[in-house]
């Protein structure tokens, strides 16, 4: 599995995303994908299904120090007592005694920044977690964020997808040796019906989402999250690495971007977007 460095942390670039996916499938899914050679296991507090995702991975033959597993500490944790017990539930839940990556999920007021990040850093420091990074962060949080850790932060998990202009972020996350981690690739299925993306499979023999995951990891510094509950759509996911889209065919998909193409922008949780 190719992987992407940002600050000493070495990340899948394929990732398995468990949001919004029950226990059952979890249990399901989880092992299979680790099973066709996916090292990379994403999941969150507020997904409500940790427990299951570690019951997946103790249970899937693969060992623990060979899958690359984060998890997000929800925005009503932030207070610093608070954040590390939840940290230690999320192990317990997770059976591990570390995670590979702790983000916070979403900005928040409520509590300063500067002690969600002295949290995060005091987990890393307790070797609970070996890397750290946020998630949905505007490209002035991430820098904020950046500037009052100790530990460097290693990925803003945002969503990406053709019809989402990230390129401030993108250009800012780089400057700053920080990975961006793309969810909700597919758009929500919107991608599916694209005229650009079908003719782009076609000419590659591939299916749409293959071309989408691939335009994405083809951005240096990105990690693509991808999704589903089908072992076949899985396998085909994973199939990404042995094509590559020309400079054109990026800046097709590029081109499909637009004004309204955001998606997830919760009232109380989003920050003011780049």
């Amino acid at each position: 599995m190719h992987t992407v460095n940002a600050h000493g942390a070495a990340i899948p670039a394929l990732g398995f995303g468990t949001f919004r996916m029950p226990g059952a499938d979890v249990l399901r899914m989880v092992p299979a994908v680790l099973g066709l050679g996916y090292r990379h296991i994403d999941t969150a507090q507020i997904y409500g299904n940790e427990a299951e995702v570690g019951e997946a991975v103790a249970s899937s033959g693969i060992p623990r120090e060979a899958v690359f597993l984060t998890t997000k500490v929800w925005v009503e944790h932030y207070r610093h007592a608070d954040f590390l017990r939840s940290v230690d539930e999320s192990l317990r839940k997770l059976r591990t005694d570390h995670v590979d990556l702790l983000l916070l999920h979403w900005p928040s007021d409520k509590v300063p920044l500067a002690e969600q990040i002295d949290a995060l850093n005091a987990v890393r420091d307790a070797g609970k977690t070996r890397h750290i990074g946020v998630s949905n962060f505007s490209t002035g949080l991430m820098a904020e964020a950046s500037r009052l850790s100790r530990a460097p932060l290693v990925t803003n998990q945002v969503e990406w997808h053709p019809y989402l202009d990230q390129r401030v972020l993108r250009d800012a996350a780089r400057e700053a040796g920080i990975s961006l981690t793309a969810y909700y690739a597919m758009a929500d299925g919107k991608v599916f019906d694209d005229a650009v993306l079908k003719d782009m499979a076609a000419t590659h023999g591939v299916s749409v989402a293959q071309v989408v995951l691939r335009w994405l990891i083809q951005h240096q510094g990105t990690i693509a999250l991808s999704k589903t509950v089908s072992e076949e759509r899985a396998r085909s996911n994973a199939a990404i690495f042995d094509f590559a889209l020309t400079i054109d065919q990026m800046h097709a998909i590029d081109a499909l971007a637009r004004p309204d193409g955001r998606i997830v922008n919760p009232p109380g949780l989003a920050p003011v977007w780049d």
